[in-house]
């Protein structure tokens, strides 16, 4: 798993959206971006921008994968049967990072890709501590025993900020299954989110 250099919260500040929709992003507090040239005037954005902001947005809220690894999601999505958008959305929200996420095992994405790689998850009773594993419809979810103590875990459950998405079928506080692949429309994102605009910076 690659890195990440710098602070999350400069992701939706230079965005200048709060993309995971938390009470605590700074851009509730300062809407300009991050940086001593944060506050200037901004230009007239081209259709590059605007797809370019799209992608940027749609990839910071899975994590801020790396830029291969989303490029690579979106050509295997690109080659399935039906619409790319659509696919590519299914894709990401099979990453056993972002499903994590969704049964609200942790309080971030961040956080939920860090107890992945940590050991903590069961997939179908089997460790696995690969944040980008897909995961198919009918898998099991479940944390380890450790992880069941983990104040991360008790802080996730107790946040009223989001719920959990129809397409995630609990199991007690610990277990879930991944029920289906979601559509765009399934996907309770904090903000609009424009897979398109994706496929046609792609598709240059």
């Amino acid at each position: 798993m690659s890195k990440r250099h710098e602070s999350k919260h400069k992701i939706d500040r230079r965005l200048g959206e709060n993309i995971w929709g938390r009470p605590k992003s700074s851009v509730n507090r300062r809407s300009y971006g991050p940086g001593q040239h944060g506050q200037r005037r901004k230009s007239k954005v081209s259709d590059f921008g605007i797809q370019l902001r799209a992608k940027q947005k749609l990839r910071g809220y899975y994590g801020d994968v790396t830029e291969k690894q989303f490029k690579r999601t979106y050509q295997e999505a690109a080659s399935m049967k039906g619409d790319t958008g659509q696919n590519l959305i299914g894709l990401l929200e099979q990453r056993l990072d972002m499903v994590c996420y969704r049964a609200k095992f942790a309080p971030t994405i961040f956080a939920a890709r860090q107890i992945v790689s940590h050991g903590h998850i069961r997939v179908n009773g089997v460790k696995c501590n690969i944040a980008s594993r897909r995961v198919r419809p009918g898998d099991v979810v479940s944390l380890g025993d450790k992880a069941k103590e983990m104040a991360l875990v008790a802080e996730a459950q107790s946040l009223a900020e989001r719920e959990i998405p129809d397409y995630v079928a609990v199991d007690g506080n610990d277990k879930i299954t991944f029920s289906r692949v979601p559509t765009l429309e399934d996907v309770p994102y904090p903000v609009k989110m424009e897979p398109n605009l994706v496929v046609e910076f792609y598709s240059r």
